[in-house]
């Protein structure tokens, strides 16, 4: 059962590269539309969305994919406080675009569905062992204490 749960563990960790990935690349092509009206593959834009909120989705969809690739592969120990930070950023645009912006009758259920995702993506980056293995100490708490350690007095 270990071994399951190992390999399922392993695939996850990739599915999360394989998402960013995604998601770096869509930010990257929205941008591309965004500044210079060229679509290579199809129109990302959605017309709905003023001009400054476009650009604040494509920032932040390529800031998250960015910073989980770059943290991921130099190791950098809050990868998962980074990514907790743009996850609810994330999150927050999408609550403004899904109640202020957008028409489609299935946004109710994608928001809830894309925010289930980060909360189970953001509770495996704390909370497996493999992405404490890869990532390190993440918390300020030393190890063999059960206390934080005190605030430096100036």
């Amino acid at each position: 059962m270990s071994r399951v749960l190992e390999l399922g563990s392993q695939g996850f960790s990739y599915l999360i590269i394989f998402a960013s990935t995604v998601l770096l690349g869509w930010g990257v092509l929205g941008f591309l539309e965004y500044f210079t009206g060229l679509a290579p593959f199809m129109p990302l834009q959605n017309p709905t969305f003023p001009p400054g909120t476009q650009f604040f989705h494509w920032f932040l969809i390529t800031l998250t994919g960015s910073t989980f690739l770059v943290g991921y592969f130099a190791r950098w120990r809050y990868t998962p406080v980074a990514m907790i930070v743009l996850y609810a950023s994330l999150a927050t645009m999408c609550a403004i675009q899904t109640f202020d912006f957008m028409e489609n009758a299935s946004r109710y259920a994608d928001f809830a569905r894309e925010c289930a995702y980060y909360v189970i993506i953001s509770v495996y980056l704390f909370r497996s062992n493999r992405m404490r293995d890869h990532f390190g100490q993440i918390t300020v708490v030393k190890r063999g204490t059960d206390h934080l350690p005190r605030p430096v007095t100036v």
